[in-house]
Formats: C-alpha cells, structure tokens, sequence
C-alpha cells in the first residue's frame, strides 16, 4: 500500500468546519499517532534530504508542526511566518484571499538574505493563496525557494497553478 494511502486513513474528516459546505481534513489525528506522524516527516524529508536547505519557513500554525521537526532533520534553521501582529521586531507583511475570506501573514525583516536556500512548509495547500502570500514574503528578502511541501493537498481548489514556477512535493492528495 502507498504512503499516501496509509496516512490519508489516520486523517480525519470534519464537515461543515470552519464553516458550512467545508470539509475540514483534520490532522490532529496523524499527529497522535507516533508511526504516522513519523512516516508523514520520513515522507517530506526524503524529497529535501539532498537540496541543502539553510532555513525551513514554517507556515503558523500546523505549518511549524511538520517544518521544525524537518528542519531538525535537515540540520537548518527555523523561520516562522505569523499572522499579523504576533512577531516582535520589524516586519514584511502580505495580505492573501484564503478559500473562505482574506489573512495578513508576516516574516521578520531580517529573517533571509539574499539567495539563502529554504523550504516552505505547510500542512495543506488549498487554493495556494497563504504560500502565494509567504512567497511575496521571501521574494522581499531575496531568499531562494528550493521547494515547497506539504502533507495534504487538495486537488480540485487547483492551488499549485498559483505556485507553478516553484517546485512543490506533497504527500497526500485528495
């Protein structure tokens, strides 16, 4: 049996949430699980192993769940991108149209130099709008994207044509 197919079945389905018409993929119960959490990170760390990431950018907030501990395995830093008002030095900030409304996302000024190697991590891409969103981040701060990746990616919002011109790995697809 796959990966995907092994982890997709410890993935719970939540209807109607955040709100109606929405069916929310509920990781919560990967992540109790120590075997699939484990095959989750070993299966995102395999596509970045070689690719000399200096800094992984978690995305908050299940973003840092599944970035630190890659960044751990990668021997790179931790960058995290916040939501609004939650960072405490000068900040870069973009507003981005999520599937269900509009967030601001923001990353320390300081946070890369030019053409410092990272890798984008998130837990799910949707309609691509949040990484769409930390890629106009670190474009201000001229890092070089040497990959995107994600848990989860649902298919049919087509949110990886927002993110053609970066290379994107995912695990699971629905």
């Amino acid at each position: 049996m796959k990966i995907s197919n092994i982890l997709s079945e410890s993935i719970r389905d939540v209807p109607d949430f955040p709100k109606k018409g929405i069916i929310f993929k509920d990781i919560t119960t990967l992540l109790q699980n120590p075997v699939m959490f484990k095959k989750a990170i070993d299966a995102m760390y395999k596509q970045y192993k070689d690719k000399k990431i200096k800094y992984v950018v978690c995305v908050e907030s299940r973003g840092f769940i599944f970035g630190s501990v890659l960044a751990y395995k990668l021997g790179a830093g931790v960058i995290p991108v916040r939501k609004k008002g939650k960072l405490p030095y000068k900040t870069y900030s973009a507003t981005y149209a999520l599937e269900y409304g509009t967030d601001t996302l923001e990353i320390h000024k300081d946070a890369v130099k030019s053409n410092d190697r990272v890798l984008v991590v998130d837990d799910l891409l949707a309609t691509g709008g949040t990484i769409a969103g930390v890629i106009s981040l670190l474009k201000k701060g001229k890092a070089k994207i040497a990959g995107i990746a994600f848990l989860i990616e649902l298919t049919f919002l087509n949110g990886r044509k927002k993110l053609k011109k970066y290379p994107i790995t995912t695990v699971i697809q629905y």
